[in-house]
């Protein structure tokens, strides 16, 4: 089996040498949408991904972007590929000194992004879990969960949640976009949830819960900021991994 992908410059798939296990609820559930051979190519459309977010691909992209300050120094991990042109434009936000690193369990989202990226950029692509993610603890200057925790069951959410912030440096970032309890005007709480619970029947958590509820209990981190999009449906939430409080030793 191939297990790395050589391009020209400095994009490459770096993975283990046994692929990780795709995960039972992503066969049942995301068949359709990631695994099948079909799905790239069905998916893959720029105006699809905005459609299916109701016209705010763009608007949500543009705020991680902001909020990044469109300089991206250090190590920056995406964890679970994005369909779309978000990961060419956080590649093009990767400084000279910087790198960006991206994890999916699944090869064919490795394959499909390594199609859509510069190839002048420092930028490694793994087969890995986001579960169980393969990198040292305080590795990451930021890591960036798009869309990704409600297709995800509470457990694995839970584990990807803790994963994402042990890898980061302490004063570094987690940026969690996702969807999360519209407010009750908004029409779409009432239509939109339906659909959701018959194709993503774990998004129904994000649509009744806020993040919160996942996160480690630990102190690990603070929220930053936490903003909201299209009448509440959609958010922003930036976590800053706390600094290691230290133990003080004290004289009997």
């Amino acid at each position: 089996m191939k297990t790395r992908i050589d391009r020209p410059g400095a994009t490459c798939v770096a993975v283990k040498k046994s692929l990780p296990a795709v995960p039972q609820y992503l066969q049942a559930h995301y068949w359709w949408a990631y695994v099948h051979p079909r799905a790239v190519h069905v998916f893959e459309r720029q105006w699809l991904v905005n459609l299916i977010l109701w016209g705010n691909y763009k608007r949500l992209c543009n705020a991680v972007l902001h909020d990044y300050g469109h300089h991206l120094p250090g190590r920056t991990l995406q964890v679970a590929c994005a369909y779309g042109d978000l990961t060419p434009r956080l590649a093009n936000c990767v400084t000279p000194d910087g790198s960006l690193e991206i994890v999916d369990i699944l090869p064919i989202q490795l394959d499909n992004l390594a199609s859509k990226l510069p190839r002048d950029v420092p930028i490694k692509l793994h087969c890995m879990d986001s579960a169980a993610l393969g990198f040292a603890d305080a590795s990451f200057d930021r890591a960036l969960l798009f869309f990704l925790l409600h297709e995800q069951p509470q457990a694995v959410r839970e584990r990807t949640l803790a994963e994402a912030l042990r890898v980061v440096r302490p004063g570094g970032t987690l940026t969690i976009v996702d969807y999360a309890p519209p407010n009750r005007f908004n029409p779409l709480r009432y239509f939109w949830k339906p659909v959701l619970d018959r194709l993503e029947p774990f998004a129904r958590d994000l649509f009744s819960e806020e993040v919160a509820a996942w996160l480690p209990k630990n102190g690990s981190f603070l929220t930053v900021s936490k903003q909201r999009f299209f009448g509440g449906m959609y958010q922003m939430l930036t976590l800053k991994v706390a600094e290691p409080v230290k133990d003080r030793q004290t004289d009997e």
